[in-house]
């Protein structure tokens, strides 16, 4: 252990006043020690910001699958060909090219340049002399019949989001255009829309086309009409408001530059002793932003420590104490996923080509972002309410004497962890941990290091509930994997 660990070290095992009443027992300790270390591997400078598809990624994937086989579990892939690490195909898009033209009566009309941009999801759209249908701020949606081939004319009116528009496109509009009336401009849209957008290769993206215009570039184009956005707006807020057609006919075309991504899902496994009983899953993601910054700022990488190095410290801390039991009843597989800050793909991934059947999953339980709460917190579910298995946790928190929070203040971030890609494919899947008992805390925390390279590795590293975590979640597992207590998939 070098010097720079055993000052980290020192600093995490030091017991403050609030806890001097109840000293970390000498397992604790090791364990809090155990998972320091992992952290300052993981979330090293050498590690680039384990980025998928990445030199970074190559060690991150060394060192769990190093680390899993040394603990004594076996590959949990089922695919000979792919032991231990299961590839994900990744698909980086972003705009590449936006063209609009307008007819009037079959005759070209003027826009300005730089005032409309077009965008898709797939690789080319296109769509030629389609006529256009005001829909207003779509308060109302239009029927099919009047969608059917026109694109939608609808008004920004400062709300932000896509709801419309996607419901629109749904509806059955050919696209959607969207007049930039409010506060919103066409460089907010550029710099939201324009950066790249992921998605698992195996999805099949439909080639939906969206275009926003500035108040200039469509009062431009209506000029001579008698109409202008003032009127339009006027018009869609009148009581008897009603889609219209405009005298008007638009062609768009959108192109997606497109980057393949290779990265992979670890997936590790304990055999149980009845493995025709279900499984109990385990999951954290491994992935994180990589170098996420630019000079003259001097620190350049998003090391993600605390997301989600601690989270993979403490994965492989249960899978240690579980390989160390009496083998349990039920399989019990253990998933690092990539991909997850990209927007849960790796889970996805995991999802749609499973190493078993996903029924036969009686608990799936994600590890996110768990360095935050001092020893003796209380739990919290996110995804409290969503799952049978609310019951089985209260039980083993009783047994654990361990305080579970009440309320479902958690459930504010399940869409924003693996577990939710997971309750999409009908898992039973919930995250517990301390560190999300306290929301004003972990706020605290988005709102300073969270993404940022300001997550690395810190002396004053909160790792009291990490450890509680590791202990209450290998209570867990053993609770879900014993046929007796839980007899039946928790479906």
């Amino acid at each position: 252990m070098n010097r720079c660990l055993l000052l980290l070290a020192a600093a995490a095992l030091a017991v403050g006043p609030a806890q001097a009443a109840k000293k970390p027992s000498k397992a604790d300790q090791a364990l809090k020690a155990q998972l320091l270390e992992h952290i300052q591997e993981l979330a090293s400078d050498a590690y680039e910001g384990r980025e998928p598809g990445t030199e970074g990624e190559a060690k991150t994937l060394r060192y769990i699958g190093k680390e899993w086989f040394e603990i004594g579990l076996e590959s949990g892939t089922n695919n000979p060909r792919h032991s231990w690490f299961a590839p994900v195909t990744l698909i980086a898009r972003e705009p590449d090219g936006s063209r609009a033209a307008f007819t009037r009566k079959g005759r070209r009309v003027y826009v300005a340049p730089g005032a409309v941009q077009a965008f898709t999801s797939g690789k080319r759209s296109l769509i030629e002399n389609a006529p256009v249908l005001f829909v207003g701020a779509a308060r109302a949606m239009p029927t099919r019949a009047e969608l059917a081939g026109r694109v939608a004319l609808l008004l920004d009116g400062g709300q932000d989001g896509s709801e419309r528009q996607n419901a629109l496109l749904r509806a059955g509009a050919s696209a959607v255009l969207t007049v930039l009336d409010g506060e919103r401009t066409l460089d907010n849209v550029i710099a939201r829309r324009g950066r790249s957008g992921y998605a698992l290769a195996s999805d099949e993206l439909g080639g939906d086309l969206e275009a926003f215009i500035t108040r200039e570039g469509l009062n431009g184009v209506l000029a001579g009409t008698g109409q202008s956005v003032d009127t339009l707006q006027a018009a869609s807020n009148a009581a008897d408001f009603a889609p219209r057609p405009l005298d008007l006919a638009v062609s768009l075309e959108a192109t997606t530059r497109e980057t393949r991504i290779n990265t992979h899902n670890v997936i590790g496994k304990l055999a149980g002793r009845r493995s025709d009983a279900g499984a109990v899953l385990l999951l954290s993601h491994w992935d994180h932003f990589g170098i996420c910054a630019e000079p003259p700022v001097e620190h350049l990488i998003c090391n993600g420590a605390i997301d989600n190095a601690s989270g993979v410290a403490v994965l492989t801390e249960v899978a240690r104490k579980l390989s160390a039991l009496p083998a349990l009843d039920r399989d019990v597989y253990f998933v690092a996923t990539t991909g997850e800050e990209l927007g849960l793909l790796g889970a996805h991934a995991f999802a749609e080509n499973p190493p078993l059947p996903l029924k036969q999953i009686v608990a799936a339980f994600n590890i996110d972002t768990v360095a935050i709460a001092p020893a003796g917190s209380p739990f919290a579910i996110v995804g409290k309410g969503m799952t049978p298995l609310d019951a089985g946790i209260a039980a083993v928190a009783k047994a654990q004497k361990k305080k579970l929070v009440d309320g479902l203040a958690a459930n504010a971030y399940v869409r924003r962890q693996d577990g939710w890609a997971l309750l999409q494919h009908d898992v039973p899947t919930v995250l517990v941990s301390t560190a999300w008992s306290d929301v004003p805390r972990m706020e605290r925390f988005m709102e300073t290091d969270y993404h940022r390279p300001a997550d690395v590795l810190k002396p004053t590293i909160e790792l009291g509930g990490a450890v509680d975590d590791v202990n209450f979640l290998v209570a867990l597992a053993r609770h879900f994997a014993d046929v007796k207590k839980v007899p039946t998939a928790a479906k």
